[in-house]
């Protein structure tokens, strides 16, 4: 027997709302408007792009890469000559960004980290060097001290025939900086694998060291162990291969010197730009990671007898690294990106042989696309080492 509803029940029941006033509804036209808004703007960019490159008979494409270069590049840590491809001169450009990227972060930890300890030392002149430093450098526009430490090596310094030549072997001009190198031996590179061994094994050694001492509570000197092995060992293979020491001498030639290494006044100004520059912040985030450690960590490592060097290896900075880390990637980013700058003083970066390279071909678009590439590539290749240490050193709940 089927149940009927009585007359008000109908009227009573909601009615379907119309799709406008539903909120789920609404968000996916939303969504697909806006995605068809992209999409059309994009082919109107490309379509019209396209037809202003026929119109000027413009060839569009990365066949231009395996063509000769053509142009010569002051520092390069591969062989190269301008009768290579422009693949090659734009592999040395970025290895060139690499180069100047790697070594300022490095040394970018290593001032920033000592300006911030300082900055929060009890002696009063330390502290306001610091203070100082930071305040100074931070409200220095990066660029202005690319051309000051440019300007500097340029004025300071004398031309290469009134090199100043501290002792054998070593010249200070304009040019840069110019000293001697051992000349190329077997000896030299199974030396550096001897040592990268020696590290690998360190490493290995001081995680079992920890593990070993969080279940007995005996230390293992790990890092002392591997810093012997690491000087003693090279050496050894130094000596089985006949002690070699030839050294390969600068000399002025003509207008310039030939022979050992060089270390332009481009490379220097830019790397001691940025790390200066970076370091300001990087010493303001380690501050701030040092003082979220609480005072009775401090206190409790104290009064077991713990001396204030050990305080700070010890208990604070392993602390104070997790609040650290973040923006410290921040800044790594930062200083990665703004190696750009170098193309104002002249050094053959990424950016500098990319540029070089679209004055010769009219390729824009492209070279524009491999800058974009290849930061965005070091960027997140740093993004995700840092991230991955991020996830190392934070706090596993149990």
């Amino acid at each position: 027997m089927q149940e009927q509803s009585s007359p008000g029940t109908d009227i009573l029941k909601p009615s379907a709302a119309p799709f406008w006033r539903d909120e789920a509804k609404r968000a996916i036209v939303f969504q697909i408007v806006a995605l068809l808004v992209v999409a059309g703007v994009s082919y109107y960019l490309y379509s019209n792009t396209q037809a202003n490159l026929e119109r000027q008979s413009i060839a569009t494409g990365f066949g231009f890469l395996d063509k000769e270069a053509s142009f010569e590049i002051g520092e390069t840590l591969i062989e190269y000559s301008a009768a290579d491809t422009y693949t090659r001169a734009l592999a040395v450009g970025a290895l060139n960004t690499l180069k100047v990227s790697f070594i300022g972060v490095v040394l970018t930890i290593i001032l920033g980290t000592i300006v911030g300890i300082a900055r929060l030392s009890s002696n009063w002149l330390i502290s306001k060097l610091a203070a100082a430093y930071i305040e100074v450098m931070q409200n220095i526009p990066v660029l202005l001290q690319l051309f000051f430490w440019y300007a500097i090596f340029y004025e300071a310094f004398p031309s290469p025939k009134q090199a100043l030549n501290p002792f054998d072997g070593l010249f200070i001009c304009n040019r840069g900086m110019i000293f001697a190198i051992p000349e190329a031996h077997a000896a030299y590179s199974a030396m550096g694998w001897v040592f990268l061994l020696i590290l690998i094994v360190g490493w290995f050694a001081n995680r079992w060291g920890h593990r070993r001492q969080e279940l007995t509570g005996q230390p293992f000197p790990a890092v002392r162990m591997t810093a012997v092995a690491a000087i003693l060992l090279p050496v050894l293979v130094w000596v089985m291969y006949g002690s070699p020491t030839a050294m390969d001498m600068p000399a002025l030639r003509g207008f310039n010197f030939q022979g050992g290494i060089t270390i332009s006044p481009e490379f220097s100004a830019l790397l001691l730009g940025l790390v200066i520059y970076t370091s300001a912040f990087v010493a303001e985030i380690v501050r701030a990671g040092i003082q979220s450690v609480g005072r009775g960590q401090i206190e409790a490592a104290m009064a077991i007898g713990l001396r204030p060097g050990q305080v700070l290896h010890l208990v604070v900075l392993p602390q104070a690294l997790r609040v650290i880390i973040p923006p410290l990637t921040s800044q790594m980013l930062n200083l990665t990106k703004n190696s750009s700058l170098a193309i104002a003083i002249g050094y053959a970066d990424f950016v500098a042989v990319t540029n070089t390279m679209i004055n010769q071909t009219g390729q824009a678009i492209e070279g524009i696309a491999l800058i974009m590439l290849v930061f965005l590539f070091f960027s997140l290749s740093t993004s995700l080492f840092m991230n991955w240490y991020n996830k190392k050193m934070a706090l596993v709940e149990r």
